[in-house]
């Protein structure tokens, strides 16, 4: 027989799910046949009489045979409703077995939850997100690998994680996002150097001409400085972490560039002070990220919704 004649003789796709009555249909007939009673079933499924007896005619209508005698006595199966009713029973003890399956495999997914998070949003903005999840989900268990956004997006497109989190400009393609915060960048130094004292503020060229102490290359916040500033000097300090950055810049190290996130601890007890700077704007969205077409489920959605809120 050629290909043509096998796909003749084939149903069409979708077809089977036409002619094969819906499990809520399914159920019902099983119900009469266990009760003797369609108002029983009824009853049993939480549906009315006469919406389970319009099931039954459609099933009957679908099938082509009849199912159920009814009369005043009760509702009887028919010789052809027995032999469907046998096979129901196999298709719903299979749906049920399918139910059972698919429950594990939630389980197994919600026992455990992989974040992936650059730097800042890591250290000032997790901590707190992960002790609100865990009011709700005690259960699970939470692994945070911290890093650039570089690396926050290598390890969500080989999944090494469930949700990320970054601060960069620019998404990486696999990915999809949705913004969840703002947040600004500032120029600090220690209160002894030179521009602490300045009375006006810091000119865009002047920043960029300037050594500092900054974050590696691929992090948000370097990504941000950079194009803001179309180009950077060569680095004073270059370091892998924004508590590293801060600490050399406390220590009189040099200027840094950090988030406001980062140092209002620092600003209020005068270990840094801010220097203002003119003629570019610093602001960066704050997103979580997930490879395309994956929409978090389970712990990563309700993380998600928590930072949202």
């Amino acid at each position: 027989m050629s290909n043509t004649d096998e796909q003749a003789g084939a149903p069409s796709a979708g077809a089977l799910a036409h002619r094969v009555p819906d499990l809520g249909a399914l159920e019902l007939l099983l119900a009469v046949a266990r009760l003797g009673s369609l108002g029983g079933a009824a009853r049993e499924l939480g549906i009315t009489q006469p919406a389970a007896s319009s099931r039954i005619r459609s099933m009957e209508r679908q099938l082509g045979v009849a199912l159920v005698d009814r009369s005043p006595r009760g509702s009887r199966l028919t010789d052809a409703g027995a032999l469907v009713t046998d096979w129901a029973r196999r298709i719903v003890e299979a749906a049920e077995a399918f139910d059972v399956g698919a429950q594990a495999l939630r389980d197994r997914r919600d026992s455990r939850l992989r974040v992936a998070a650059s730097m800042t949003i890591a250290e000032y903005l997790l901590p707190g997100w992960l002790l609100a999840l865990r009011a709700q989900r005690p259960d699970t268990a939470v692994s945070l690998h911290a890093g650039n956004s570089t690396v926050v997006a290598e390890r969500l497109l080989s999944d090494e994680a469930d949700l990320g989190f970054v601060e960069g400009l620019t998404l990486p393609t696999g990915l999809d996002s949705v913004v969840i915060a703002h947040d600004r960048l500032i120029v600090v130094t220690a209160p002894g150097h030179a521009w602490s004292r300045r009375w006006r503020p810091l000119e865009a060229s002047e920043l960029a001409a300037t050594p500092l102490i900054l974050r590696e290359k691929g992090s948000g916040t370097r990504q941000v400085l950079d194009v803001a500033l179309g180009g950077l000097a060569r680095p004073l300090i270059e370091l892998s972490s924004t508590t590293a950055v801060k600490a050399a810049a406390v220590s009189g190290a040099g200027p840094a560039v950090l988030s406001e996130l980062a140092v209002g601890e620092e600003l209020a007890m005068r270990r840094l002070v801010r220097v203002p700077v003119e003629g570019v704007a610093l602001a960066r969205d704050l997103r979580a990220v997930w490879p395309t077409g994956h929409r978090p489920t389970g712990p990563a959605r309700d993380l998600l919704s928590l930072t949202r809120g």
